[in-house]
C-alpha cells in the first residue's frame, strides 16, 4: 500500500519538518489539509519534494450544495482557489465534500444533491487538478453516505473518488464503497461503528481485512503518535 498521513497531526509545523517525519517514517504522500490557517502560506518546500501531495479542501464554513446562492458561490470560489493553490505547488489530487442540508427532506435532499452536482462540475471546469469526491458518515446533514448518491455525483461529473474507511463503517457500506470506479485513494480512520470518532485502526469496530484492498491512503487522524500505531496495524497485515 502507497501511504501517507495528513497534516492536520500536525497542526501549524514548519513545512520542512512535516516533509521530513515523512520520510523518516518512510511514508510516500502527504495531504494537506486546507484550512485556514493550515495552507496558503509558504509551502514551497513541497515543490519538488519528491513526495505524492495531496490536499483536502477546507469544509468549515463550507457548503458546495447550499440552497443559498451566495454560500454556495464562495464556496466554490474557495474551492476553485484551492486548485490553482495546488496546481502551483504540484499538489495530485484535491479531495472535496459534496456537502450538507439544513433539514433531512426528501425534496430538499434532492436539490440539494443538484446543487452539490453543479458545484463538482464547475470546480472541475476551472481547476486543472483532480477532483476528489468523499463518501460521507450516517448523519442526515451529510449528501453522499450512501453508494447511490456517490455513484449519481460521479456519473454526472466524472470526478474521482476518496473513500473514508471510518464514513463507511458508520454506514455499513465500505465494502460496497471500495468496490466503486475510478477510486483515487482512501482516508484511513476507525470507529466504534456509530460515531465518526476518528480513531486508531484497530481501536474500533473496522474490518481490517477490507484494507487489503486499498492500494493507496492516507492515514486521517489528529494525533502522530496515533498515526504512526495505525501504520503498525498496517504493516501487520
Amino acid at each position: 500500500m502507497k501511504l501517507g498521513f495528513t497534516t492536520l497531526a500536525l497542526f501549524m509545523e514548519p513545512t520542512e519538518d512535516i516533509i521530513n517525519l515523512a520520510r523518516k517514517h518512510d511514508f510516500e504522500i502527504i495531504e494537506i489539509l486546507a484550512e485556514d490557517p493550515l495552507y496558503d502560506k509558504d509551502n514551497t518546500p513541497f515543490i519538488d519534494c519528491g513526495l505524492d501531495i495531496r490536499m483536502h479542501a477546507a469544509t468549515v464554513d463550507i457548503n458546495i450544495a447550499s440552497i443559498n446562492k451566495g454560500i454556495r458561490a464562495e464556496s466554490v470560489r474557495q474551492m476553485i482557489h484551492c486548485g490553482q493553490y495546488a496546481e502551483k505547488i504540484g499538489a495530485n489530487t484535491i479531495t472535496v465534500h459534496p456537502g450538507i442540508i439544513g433539514r433531512n427532506e426528501p425534496h430538499l435532499r434532492k436539490w440539494a444533491l443538484e446543487m452539490a452536482i453543479e458545484s463538482i462540475g464547475e470546480i472541475i471546469d476551472n481547476t486543472n487538478v483532480e477532483i476528489s469526491v468523499e463518501n460521507m458518515p450516517m448523519r442526515q446533514k451529510f449528501l453522499g453516505n450512501t453508494v447511490e448518491e456517490i455513484e449519481m455525483i460521479q456519473e454526472a461529473t466524472g470526478c474521482s473518488l476518496t473513500i473514508d474507511t471510518g464514513h463507511g463503517n458508520t454506514c455499513g457500506n465500505l465494502e460496497e464503497m471500495l468496490s466503486l470506479k475510478n477510486i483515487s485513494y482512501c482516508h484511513l480512520n476507525d470507529n466504534d461503528g456509530v460515531k465518526d470518532s476518528h480513531i486508531p485502526l484497530g481501536d474500533g469496530t473496522l474490518d481490517l481485512n477490507l484494507l487489503k484492498r486499498i492500494d493507496t491512503a492516507i492515514i486521517e487522524l489528529n494525533n502522530f503518535d496515533n498515526i504512526l500505531k495505525s501504520k503498525k496495524v498496517i504493516d501487520n497485515l
